[in-house]
């Protein structure tokens, strides 16, 4: 089973030699696979919880740890097929894998795979968060109560 750097790297590589409009639509490819949301998770999105605000785009992110490790439920807007593109590149690389080597994922992965510059600053912005509200939500499931995260 591959890491999560690993499963990383291999999506990178997917589209790192593609001009703008075919990284666009290999994020609309992986916009498909992006599976609904399970019945126990839809019913606590009218919360607004688990909302990403620093997101344009109405997205929301419920990682968790299972037995089988890291496992992230998402709920993207349709209307932004992108962002769901990316949400769903990062619930298929962190499926089942360790906290740990979630949080190895780089901080430039758009940079990495040449999105930054095809999307434009804001929808980067709000594509950095939601990485950032995926990393610190597995730590904080990974963390016993009480204690201190270093």
């Amino acid at each position: 089973m591959s890491t999560v750097p690993q499963r990383i790297d291999a999506v990178v590589e997917d589209f790192i030699d593609l001009e703008g409009r075919e990284k666009l639509e290999l994020l609309l490819e992986y916009a498909a696979r992006l599976p609904a949301l399970p019945p126990h998770i839809a019913s606590q999105r009218a919360s607004g919880d688990h909302r990403v605000h620093e997101c344009q785009t109405p997205v929301y992110l419920w990682p968790e740890l299972t037995a089988d490790g890291a496992k992230l439920h998402a709920e993207v807007a349709a209307e932004a097929p992108t962002v769901m593109g990316f949400v769903a590149i990062l619930a298929e690389a962190v499926e089942g894998r360790p906290v740990d080597e979630v949080l190895m994922i780089r901080d430039d992965l758009l940079e990495r795979m040449g999105l930054a510059q095809v999307l434009g600053i804001l929808r980067t912005r709000g594509l950095r968060a939601i990485l950032g509200h995926i990393k610190r939500g597995l730590l904080a499931a990974s963390t016993p109560a009480g204690k201190e995260s270093p």
